[in-house]
């Protein structure tokens, strides 16, 4: 692997990609650092310490939140931008001609995408500034002026981080939105181990040995899975085009496993915040809307007061994992274009039709492959911190972050590997993946 890094780095072209992405996260991790004038450290580290439902978010602002810095709402907006637009492609005639339209279209729909971004990121701080002005990190009462000044700060902070990502994904390595996530997660880790060995509240090494081994299983298994495929074998057959004959040949169809990759956790995320923000806009309201204010504060967060609270929250977080697989899985895979593709192209699956009965053939295929996808991201972000937390009886806050975590690191830098090792190939070096 070594090896590999120091080929990739004799490339100019992909040496200048990579440094360039390494300097977009250098900037990151100091505005990470950066925070808003007049936070109470020890009120947001008592917030933090209490809330587990909080530290999923500081997840993907790289601490950011819980620092109440000005990049606290991380790529978050952005995300929920996105989740809407995919929506409408899939409700508004228009968007989906948009779609078609190619750059053009393409870039309609991301302008869209930018100014829906800032709408709901004044939103989200406005709801993150007033949870914060309860709790005591910002004092018991703060001016209109403070409250638009720092809604201001934190939606420029998201823009920021939207434009770093999209920087990365013209001129770096990778996809930019998920590798700003990744930066983030990866700058938290030496945060999380020493609170794992330093307030883990046993001095038996034991559970944290425990908690090693099931981090290597968990780790292992999520590499098996993400490069999982179901290959549909595919025959082309003889054709002619112009003076050139193309004999026919065999290749396959690769359908991955988890075709949507970490996509539907941040989907689920960001749409379990709303919640959240509804409760503290409401704290202050006359019956009825106060008690509902109280229960969603109390009890729509991942370790409630109770065991149906935290059920009926992890219950609607997996769902929401689940479903959202399935949409963004249909969303990048369309059979009918793919079964129109193989047509085209004088290629059919044996044993198949072309044309219809090959799109209904790779619709039910990729349900069946779908569904285990779903499962298999429902778990490692829901039940497997349970089952960690059960088994170690280690804090559940840092628990509950691991296998996102994880899963998240483990795609994204799976994808990234994808993509250098393509530039390698085409230059006739060996790629990181074997």
């Amino acid at each position: 692997m070594l090896e590999a890094i120091g080929n990739a780095l004799r490339i100019p072209e992909l040496r200048r990609k990579i440094l360039f992405t390494l300097g977009l996260f250098v900037v990151f991790r100091i505005l990470a650092n950066i925070a808003v004038p007049g936070a109470n450290k020890q009120q947001l580290d008592l917030l933090f310490h209490n809330n587990a439902f909080l530290g999923l978010l500081d997840l993907f602002s790289g601490g950011g939140l819980s620092r109440f810095s000005i990049i606290a709402m991380g790529v978050n907006p952005y995300i929920n931008a996105s989740i809407i637009m995919q929506l409408m492609t899939v409700v508004s005639t228009r968007i989906k001609e948009l779609q078609r339209e190619g750059e053009l279209g393409r870039r309609k729909i991301t302008r869209w995408t930018r100014w829906l971004t800032v709408g709901l990121g004044l939103l989200q701080a406005w709801g993150l500034t007033l949870l914060f002005s309860r709790q005591g990190v910002l004092g018991s009462s703060i001016g209109w002026f403070t409250t638009l000044t720092i809604m201001v700060t934190l939606t420029a902070g998201t823009v920021v981080l939207m434009w770093f990502g999209e920087l990365i994904t013209e001129y770096g390595i990778g996809n930019g939105i998920s590798l700003v996530i990744f930066a983030g997660i990866v700058g938290r880790i030496p945060n999380n181990i020493y609170s794992l060995l330093t307030g883990g509240g046993t001095n038996n090494l034991a559970p944290l040995l425990l908690f090693a081994v099931l981090a290597i299983v968990v780790t292992a298994f999520i590499i098996e899975v993400q490069q999982a495929q179901r290959k549909i074998p595919i025959q082309s057959a003889q054709r002619v085009v112009g003076r050139k004959v193309y004999q026919g040949r065999s290749s396959h169809l690769p359908l991955r496993v988890n075709q949507a990759g970490v996509i539907p956790i941040i989907f689920a995320i960001s749409i379990m915040f709303f919640p959240v923000i509804i409760g503290n806009f409401l704290a202050n309201s006359p019956k009825p809307w106060s008690d509902i204010s109280l229960l969603l504060r109390t009890y729509w967060v991942p370790n409630g007061p109770n065991i149906p609270s935290d059920i009926l929250y992890n219950l609607v977080y997996f769902m929401l994992i689940f479903g959202f697989t399935y949409f963004y899985t249909a969303v990048t895979f369309d059979p009918v274009d793919t079964a129109d593709y193989l047509k085209k192209h004088a290629a059919f699956i044996p044993g198949i039709r072309p044309g219809v009965a090959t799109a209904q053939y790779l619709d039910r295929t990729m349900t069946r492959i779908t569904f285990a996808g779903a499962l298999f991201l429902g778990s490692i972000t829901v039940l497997v911190p349970l089952l960690a937390t059960a088994l170690t009886r280690l804090p559940s806050q840092n628990l509950y972050l691991g296998g996102t975590a994880v899963l998240i690191v483990v795609g994204v830098a799976l994808d990234t590997m994808k993509q250098i090792e393509t530039q390698l190939i085409m230059r006739q070096y060996k790629g990181f993946i074997k």
